[in-house]
């Protein structure tokens, strides 16, 4: 027999606190306001062909292909139909509002840092003694053996060891300055001399360097970057945020260098 278990409103809020996410719920209801009001500044319309396609990529996000599961989805976080197509809407003013603030600004940031976006296809090998890395640094110059073995021999972790030590495609801002100094100066493919780190002693081959393309997943990316990390965290950092719930005894203040009222 199926046990009901009834939770109210100020359950949810209580379990929201004791989880430490009033911080990040106010983030999130001022986020809102911001770009509702700097879109209405600005004098960002939407259409209704707009807010169909909004929906629509929120649906194929979230891997909605069928009506019953839209439904099921919208029970689970207890969503109406209008909260979705508020949801959707409020994703496509973020990214009218985006494109509006820095659609011009992308192109002249890629060039500008376009070694931070250029990526190298890299495996790497980590010991715990300089002496050893050495020996095997002059063993792979000499062909006397090869970096999949070192590999096999030398990584414990079982899925990194069959990969041959394979860290993926990794660009400059991923790696130590020291390593990614070092990475991005040859011509691949390369092994380079042993550098050491807090980690250990770095033993790298350069497979690729592959230059980046502004494709539109680039752009996206880049666009995201200006709009969240240069220009809505500066909007939030200037606010003052004053919450009160709803038993009228707890008041929260976060003041920031330009107070203006959230409530």
């Amino acid at each position: 027999m199926t046990k009901i278990f009834n939770i109210l409103t100020k359950d949810i809020v209580h379990q929201i606190k004791l989880s430490c996410q009033i911080p990040n719920i106010l983030e999130g209801i001022a986020t809102r306001k911001i770009v509702k009001d700097a879109a209405n500044q600005a004098g960002i319309q939407v259409t209704t062909e707009e807010l169909q396609q909004a929906a629509d990529n929120l649906r194929l996000v979230n891997r909605l292909v069928k009506a019953e599961d839209t439904w099921a989805w919208l029970e689970k976080y207890h969503l109406s139909v209008d909260d979705f197509e508020e949801l959707a809407h409020t994703n496509l003013l973020y990214n009218k509002l985006a494109m509006h603030l820095f659609a011009d600004k992308v192109e002249p940031l890629f060039y500008e840092h376009q070694l931070d976006y250029t990526g190298a296809a890299i495996y790497e090998v980590i010991l715990d003694d300089e002496d050893i890395a050495w020996e095997l640094f002059y063993a792979l110059q000499e062909g006397e053996i090869c970096f999949q073995e070192i590999a096999r021999q030398y990584i414990k972790e079982p899925e990194l060891r069959r990969a041959g030590g394979y860290q993926g495609i990794q660009s400059s801002t991923n790696l130590k300055p020291e390593i990614a100094a070092a990475v991005f100066a040859i011509t691949p493919p390369q092994i380079i001399q042993p550098i050491m780190t807090q980690k250990g002693v770095h033993l790298i081959l350069v497979e690729e360097i592959i230059q980046p393309q502004l494709d539109e997943q680039l752009r996206g990316k880049i666009l995201g970057d200006l709009f969240v990390e240069n220009w809505l965290k500066q909007q939030i950092a200037e606010l003052q945020i004053v919450t009160q719930l709803e038993n009228g005894d707890s008041q929260t203040e976060v003041a920031q260098s330009k107070p203006t009222d959230v409530t």
